[in-house]
């Protein structure tokens, strides 16, 4: 029942986060990380980021064949994170501080998401900014594994730093690229290799799910909405995250 549950819910969070060009992972780290499935960390982080591949691989393909995705915008974002991923997937966290750390962030999270982007404002970034923007939050992204785009993307929002599909493109390649650092500086470390027979399933459900939520696109859903819904479901698992590890 319990891998039915898990199934179901990752097919459905992948449809909906490819649609506005996201991976999932801070939602599928907030459900994995309830006290009811019992996991630990070492199980947890590598689906996460496992799941993040597959889910935005096809909606960077999407975005590049339609020109959205261009090198000269999206590499200073990218110069620091990279490696800041790397390193955060390697740095090797206590259960305890993992799970807090978890829960701080999913409640920055939540916050970012709900937040509605302005328009009309713009402000030109350096790229010491832009890099130490990337950099900050890959570092993060590979500490909690997660792809780093759910606040890359309100921040670039905030700013009207370009159009949307363009900070969609721009974030499902942030995660793409912190997804798989992340995941080679866990392994590094010498992190526990995946139960394929756990995330197997889990896996091609996020496959489903993605591939058909990146050709639906924000054209069947609302991108405001669908952020508000999962703001509140991610601040309920934050807090019962932190209600029991703190």
């Amino acid at each position: 029942m319990e891998s039915y549950i898990l199934v179901s819910a990752f097919f459905i969070i992948a449809l909906i986060y490819s649609s506005v060009g996201f991976g999932g992972g801070s939602s599928y780290l907030a459900l994995l990380a309830q006290p009811f499935f019992a996991l630990l960390p070492e199980t947890i982080k590598p689906i996460a980021l496992l799941c993040n591949i597959v889910v935005v691989t096809g909606g960077v393909i999407i975005f590049y064949r339609k020109g959205e995705l261009k090198w000269k915008e999206i590499w200073p974002f990218l110069v620091l994170s990279v490696p800041a991923a790397f390193i955060g997937g390697y740095w090797r966290l206590k259960e305890s501080t993992f799970f807090i750390l978890l829960g701080i962030t999913l409640l920055l999270a939540a916050i970012f998401l709900w937040i509605k982007p302005k328009q009309n404002v713009s402000k030109e970034l350096s790229l010491t900014t832009l890099a130490g923007l990337g950099g900050g939050i890959g570092l993060l992204s590979g500490l909690v594994s997660i792809g780093g785009g759910i606040f890359l993307s309100p921040i670039l929002h905030l700013i009207n730093w370009s159009t949307a599909k363009k900070i969609s493109a721009l974030a499902s390649a942030f995660i793409l690229v912190n997804s798989i650092s992340g995941l080679v500086g866990y392994f590094s470390a010498g992190g526990r290799a995946v139960n394929w027979g756990f995330a197997g399933p889990l896996l091609l459900a996020v496959f489903v799910g993605g591939q058909i939520g990146s050709r639906l696109g924000s054209q069947v859903f609302n991108a405001i909405y669908i952020r508000r819904i999962t703001a509140i479901v991610i601040l309920v698992a934050a807090v019962n995250i932190l209600r029991d590890h703190l």
